[in-house]
């Protein structure tokens, strides 16, 4: 894969970030920028997760993606440790390139999440009664 330079192109104007062909991601003010993950096989959602500069770096000259854990704050390879590694096909980005999304291919279909689903997004927020609950 191709080498990127060391930053990423500032954004200029309004309309050179949402109509020209220059890919200038804004970082918010943490340094991150939040990408959503889906499967490219079934278009189901499997995670959010946040990139700094260092992350979508690397993820673009891979094509392995890489995240930023803000809990740890430190890099993270997605997959590094089980194996189930995502391979980016296809990455897109919002109108004003503050927000990602990653078209993925999980590394023998195992997980995503790390509580051992498939997604992330495994639970259903009941909205209907007095109370709001967790359905699995």
């Amino acid at each position: 894969m191709t080498k990127l330079p060391a930053d990423f192109p500032a954004q200029t104007d309004k309309h050179s970030t949402e109509e020209g062909a220059v890919f200038a991601p804004r970082f918010d003010s943490s340094g991150l920028i939040t990408a959503v993950v889906t499967s490219a096989d079934d278009g189901e959602l499997l995670m959010v997760a946040h990139m700094n500069s260092e992350a979508l770096r690397l993820t673009l000259e891979t094509g392995i993606a890489h995240y930023w854990s803000r809990s740890r704050k430190s890099l993270w390879k997605k997959g590094e440790t089980s194996g189930n590694l995502q391979t980016v096909i296809e990455m897109r980005t919002d109108c004003d390139q503050d927000a990602l999304w990653l078209k993925v291919r999980v590394a023998g279909n195992g997980p995503t999440c790390h509580t051992d689903r498939h997604s992330c997004f495994y639970r259903t927020v009941d909205i209907s009664g007095n109370n709001v609950i967790l359905h699995k």
